[in-house]
């Protein structure tokens, strides 16, 4: 049996009043794409939050290489990298494409300016965005820009290998976007499984049903702080679940609420 390079146990997590995740257990494997999925308000970006470290829950434990992660990631580093895609690319405006993609490199390594563009323009020709790298984020398109933040996520510094990008976590990257640029990013994301400089494992945060089929191999489903589902993607379609068939048919009768 495989095990997880990432384990979540028990996670519990309340803002206010209001409980978001309630005792949730995740696995993410080496080599997978994991989609996490299910109605809105559900805790979904919660959960990359506090995958990525950013977020400490109320209770629970998270494990990095079934080390043991205590409190936040400002508190001690992680046993391997994990960088994050951010659903409106969160690019700065006031700097190039160059200066985003790099902006780790710079204030934290010790690399020339020359040295960094080198890397930078090739993780760009690796999303597909050469010759970009001095514009400006107002200067690209919503696709372009989420093609930017993935360059951003996974770029590597030689000096430092332990900081190299193992798991990729996206949050709803194709949210905005039109059919055409939804599938160049969708295909992207599994490029990025394969290619050399790339990362293997990702999670992926999503509502829409192309990404969903497209860029994931297993399926966690969220309902009322729960996991309700977790199965193959290849099973969406043939699962008893009345809450994923409910999901996935999009109808307005099921154990899904509809507000409004």
């Amino acid at each position: 049996m495989r095990e997880p390079i990432i384990q979540l146990r028990g996670v519990c997590q309340k803002f206010g009043e209001n409980v978001i995740l309630d005792g949730v257990d995740v696995d993410i494997y080496k080599g997978e794409g994991l989609g996490i999925i299910g109605p809105s308000g559900t805790g979904k970006s919660t959960i990359l939050r506090i995958i990525a470290g950013l977020l400490t829950p109320d209770s629970g434990s998270v494990y990095i290489l079934g080390q043991k992660r205590q409190g936040s990631i400002e508190d001690a580093q992680d046993p391997l990298y994990i960088g994050m895609v951010f659903q409106q690319a969160a690019l700065f405006d006031s700097l190039t494409v160059e200066e985003n993609v790099g902006f780790r490199m710079i204030q934290q390594s010790k690399l020339s300016r020359q040295k960094i563009r080198s890397l930078v323009e090739d993780k760009l020709s690796l999303v597909g965005m050469k010759g970009v790298a001095d514009r400006y984020p107002d200067q690209l398109s919503g696709g372009m820009k989420k093609r930017v933040s993935f360059a951003r996520a996974i770029m590597s510094n030689p000096e430092r290998p332990q900081d190299n990008p193992e798991v990729l976590l996206y949050d709803e990257p194709t949210a905005g976007l039109d059919p055409i640029a939804s599938t160049v990013i969708e295909d992207l994301v599994r490029n990025l499984q394969t290619v050399k400089g790339g990362c293997e494992t990702h999670v992926m945060v999503t509502h829409q049903d192309s990404t969903i089929r497209r860029t994931t191999d297993r399926i966690i489903f969220l309902h009322k702080g729960k996991v309700q589902w977790n199965g193959r993607t290849a099973d969406i379609d043939s699962t008893q679940d009345p809450v994923v068939r409910q999901f996935f048919s999009a109808s307005t009768e099921g154990p899904i609420r509809v507000i409004g």
